[in-house]
């Protein structure tokens, strides 16, 4: 009795092996089969709805790294923005009649500053996108003043606005930071965000390591073309600039034709009277125009920057001299 008992156990171990590979085997087929299902309707509707390359090829959504100190007005969270090639668009005098608008709009993001205008008159030497906006709390009313033109056409672009710490304050008396809540309000589809007064600090101490000077013991405040292009090396790979000058430019060739320092207000200041009379200055705040040009030229040997309207480039370094000891001489002389 206890043989048949045993072959009966066997066989049942048998059988229920074999079930047990049927159901492995089953399951895998249908899984490898689902897959492919996926993959060729995956394929198809790739094949139907057709992005841009360089769309593509960039990681979408929560992909982006988060730039830090850059925060939202709406729900704090920091920025996430990241761009191959960058169009930096400055305010200078010298876009008009360069007819580089179509080469600026072909970058990947286009960056503007303050309130400066795109499309319209200018659009064939400065273009028609913006992808970002970089804004001074000096500047505030003038873009509000140019809503219709700026912001309303501008819906897609990213805005962040930079000030005193005081001006940007959250308890109720900050009063850019007000206003910014307010405009928010009013256009909420906008993307507005404020610099932090930690990564304001850091502005403040890069300008410092770069120069050699304290910008409040020196009585300078830090342009929006700064702010502008640092922000760029955070986001962009690379930065083709349009509109700043060498420099050197100023105080080269006298005979070089006058431009105002902004290309919307033709009968405003010559651009170079600006940069000399700000760098100069001892008495109240003053930009260092100058000074920071030199320091983006530096950046230029490094990162990768490029200059236009007016083309330029860094002159290469001395031979035997690294670009620590040709900077530290600039900060002497």
């Amino acid at each position: 009795m206890k043989a048949p008992r045993r072959h009966g156990i066997a066989m049942l171990l048998v059988l229920l092996l074999c079930a047990s590979l049927f159901l492995v085997y089953n399951g895998s087929f249908y899984s490898a089969a689902r897959d492919a299902n996926d993959t060729q309707t995956w394929r198809k509707e790739k094949a139907q709805s057709p992005r841009p390359v360089a769309a593509s090829l960039r990681p979408s959504g929560p992909r982006l790294p988060p730039l830090q100190g850059y925060i939202s007005i709406e729900d704090r969270k920091p920025l996430k923005m990241h761009c191959g090639t960058c169009a930096l668009v400055t305010s200078s005098g010298h876009l008009i009649g360069g007819g580089r608008g179509q080469e600026i709009d072909r970058a990947e993001c286009v960056i503007r500053m303050n309130d400066a205008p795109a499309a319209g008159d200018y659009a064939s030497d400065v273009g028609r996108r913006t992808s970002l906006r970089v804004i001074a709390h000096s500047s505030m009313q003038r873009v509000l003043r140019s809503r219709n033109q700026l912001l309303n056409a501008s819906q897609d672009a990213v805005f962040i606005f930079w000030g005193p710490s005081s001006y940007m304050r959250r308890d109720g008396k900050g009063l850019v930071y007000n206003n910014l809540r307010l405009m928010s309000q009013v256009l909420p589809a906008l993307k507005v965000y404020i610099i932090s007064w930690q990564k304001m600090l850091q502005f403040d101490e890069l300008f410092k390591k770069e120069t050699g000077k304290d910008r409040k013991i020196s009585n300078s405040w830090l342009s929006t073309g700064w702010f502008t292009m640092t922000i760029a090396l955070e986001l962009c790979d690379r930065i083709n600039v349009y509109g700043m000058v060498s420099p050197d430019f100023c105080s080269g060739d006298p005979g070089h034709p006058s431009v105002p320092y902004h290309y919307y207000e033709p009968r405003g200041p010559d651009e170079c009277a600006m940069y000399i009379s700000h760098e100069r200055g001892r008495r109240g705040s003053h930009h260092r125009f100058i000074t920071e040009k030199r320091v983006f030229a530096k950046w230029a040997r490094t990162f990768d920057i490029h200059f236009y309207q007016p083309d330029w480039r860094p002159p290469p370094l001395p031979a035997n001299r690294s670009l620590d000891e040709v900077d530290a001489k600039g900060r002497q002389t």
